[in-house]
């Protein structure tokens, strides 16, 4: 099974995956979780191409981030997923290539065929038949509190934004869950009310 978690930065992705990940492994489950964008990543390669795309320097070419987010994506599918679902596994992975499509995209002006066909050439079919795919949704005022929070406003190229560029990605999310008929899921609460909602949601 693959599930897919993606949303706007702040909004719990990490959290959830990790809190679904440990339900459904007491359930017995053999379950892989990684975040697409390599953040923290076991794997130095990963690592290293993470560092490059969320550190604080802006002068990396927008198309250039595409290819490193793309790297990562298909690393991590081949060296982490692949082998769990081939066992019959459960594979959660927090963001989906609708993160490139929407921040490099719809935010910073990449061409969207570009970025589509792109994944479409690179990323195997199955990457684009995840079992469960939700888009969390936060109000702004709950995300920017949860994004002071974090400390990492100013450090992450992304999160260090002002506030129209947040509003084009939010704006930008909502149109994609409409065209791709994605459901989204409104991730304000508590982690464990989240938590439960979600599994009610995915039913698993």
């Amino acid at each position: 099974m693959l599930i897919a978690i993606e949303g706007q930065d702040a909004t719990g992705k990490d959290l959830q995956a990790k809190m679904l990940a440990d339900y459904l492994r007491e359930k017995g489950e053999n379950v892989t979780t990684y975040a697409e964008s390599g953040t923290n990543s076991p794997n130095k390669f990963v690592n290293s191409i993470a560092k490059l795309n969320y550190g604080s320097v802006n002068d990396i070419d927008e198309r250039t981030r595409v290819l490193l987010y793309l790297v990562n994506r298909y690393e991590q599918w081949k060296k982490y997923a692949e082998p769990t679902l081939k066992s019959g596994g459960t594979v959660i992975i927090t963001r989906y290539w609708f993160s490139t499509l929407i921040y490099e995209g719809y935010g910073l002006g990449v061409s969207k065929s570009l970025i589509t066909r792109l994944h479409h050439e690179v990323m195997p079919e199955a990457y684009f038949k995840p079992n469960h795919l939700i888009i969390l949704t936060l109000n702004d005022e709950e995300r920017a509190k949860r994004l002071v929070a974090q400390g990492e406003r100013k450090v992450e190229f992304f999160k260090s934004k002002e506030y129209d560029f947040q509003q084009k990605l939010n704006r930008a999310y909502l149109k994609v869950a409409k065209d791709f008929n994605v459901e989204t899921f409104d991730a304000a609460g508590t982690p464990d009310e989240v938590h439960q909602r979600l599994i009610k949601k995915l039913g698993v």
